[in-house]
């Protein structure tokens, strides 16, 4: 079961979001991920979508609004992806990407775009099949784009 995430969820969300940021390098500080979550939540800033597998919280994903002067129209970043290891491969990431596609389809947008380090070739995998195109190689990152 995947369903946008409320304040109320926070207690599920934290323990994802500390091991996503584990997975990036940071050190573990679930203190400061409930703080930022709570903040990102609280003043509207982010759209969090959570996935449940037998009633457990098991990945999430997160977008940020990005404008567009040039184009007058908002599009979303899905900036954060992240599941469990005990639920990999079972299709939860995409069923998140999914959501997040639905969710900015029906804001109105026609762009979501997203960036993963350039060694992360199983995201890397997951976001070809889904139809993203790379826009951009950094040095350490890729970005890639997906009309909808």
């Amino acid at each position: 079961m995947i369903r946008r995430a409320s304040i109320d969820d926070l207690a599920d969300i934290v323990p994802l979001f500390d091991a996503y940021r584990i997975f990036y390098g940071q050190a573990s500080d679930l203190e400061r991920a409930r703080l930022f979550l709570d903040s990102r939540l609280n003043n509207q800033e982010s759209i969090i979508f959570i996935a449940y597998q037998d009633d457990r919280a098991v990945g999430f994903t997160q977008l940020y609004p990005t404008y567009s002067s040039v184009r007058t129209h908002k599009s979303w970043i899905l900036n954060d992806l992240y599941v469990a290891a005990t639920a990999r491969k079972t299709g939860i990431g995409e069923s998140l990407i999914n959501s997040a596609i639905a969710f900015a389809k029906a804001d109105g947008t026609d762009v979501i775009q997203l960036e993963t380090q350039i060694d992360n070739s199983v995201a890397q995998g997951l976001y070809l099949k889904m139809g993203f195109v790379l826009q951009e190689r950094g040095t350490d990152f890729l970005l890639f784009k997906k009309s909808i």
